[in-house]
């Protein structure tokens, strides 16, 4: 694999472990303030903070290991679009805040194409 896979596969790991322990430990109020912006409170927050810092972790330990990539990228793909979709309905304004909480989303998006991109161009050439 080309060096800038592995660069993109550690960034794609680091990004996802950091928002998980971030969502987790050290700043989980925010997820609930945009929760409670959308009517989601309690223990349904809670399911919703907490399942989602656990599956950024797991997603971001996922692609370290370096197994079944593809399906990994797939489940990414899958969660930005379900987050970016769960963000646009609760306050579309995100999508105009300066630090771009969901058009970050649309790199994110490309790059994790890239790889699954480069996983098949691999696949084809290996046959």
């Amino acid at each position: 694999m080309p060096q800038w896979f592995v660069i993109a596969k550690f960034s794609l790991s680091f990004l996802w472990i950091l928002t998980g322990f971030s969502s987790l430990f050290f700043s989980p109020d925010i997820g609930y303030q945009i929760l409670a912006k959308g009517g989601l409170t309690g223990t349904l927050a809670d399911v919703l903070v907490y399942s989602g810092s656990v599956i950024n972790i797991a997603l971001g330990l996922w692609m370290l290991t370096s197994k079944w990539i593809q399906v990994c990228c797939v489940l990414q793909i899958v969660v930005i679009v379900v987050y970016t979709a769960l963000l646009s309905i609760i306050d579309a304004s995100f999508w105009l805040d300066p630090f771009g909480p969901i058009t970050k989303n649309i790199p994110v998006l490309v790059l994790i194409w890239a790889v699954i991109s480069e996983i098949q161009q691999n696949l084809r050439t290996e046959s």
